[in-house]
């Protein structure tokens, strides 16, 4: 009976994990892309305005006083 051994470089494993994780990856930012496109579609079509009850706070602006009695 023949026995095969075969020998798998770590260097080749690891660029496999890589490549595969990679893939995994770029699968995942495409269907995130999509998947808010889709959302916004939908939105859109029933008049969602994911917006509507959120409250925009005013912008604080801090101002030396005494920088003008300096001068």
């Amino acid at each position: 009976m023949n026995t095969v051994a075969a020998y798998i470089d770590p260097s080749v494993v690891a660029y496999a994990i890589e490549a595969v994780a990679g893939v995994v990856i770029a699968a995942g930012a495409i269907f995130i892309v999509w998947w808010r496109k889709v959302k916004k579609k939908v939105s859109d079509k029933l008049g969602i305005d994911e917006n509507a009850g959120k409250e925009v706070e005013e912008d604080i602006v801090i101002t030396d006083e005494n920088s003008d009695e300096n001068k």
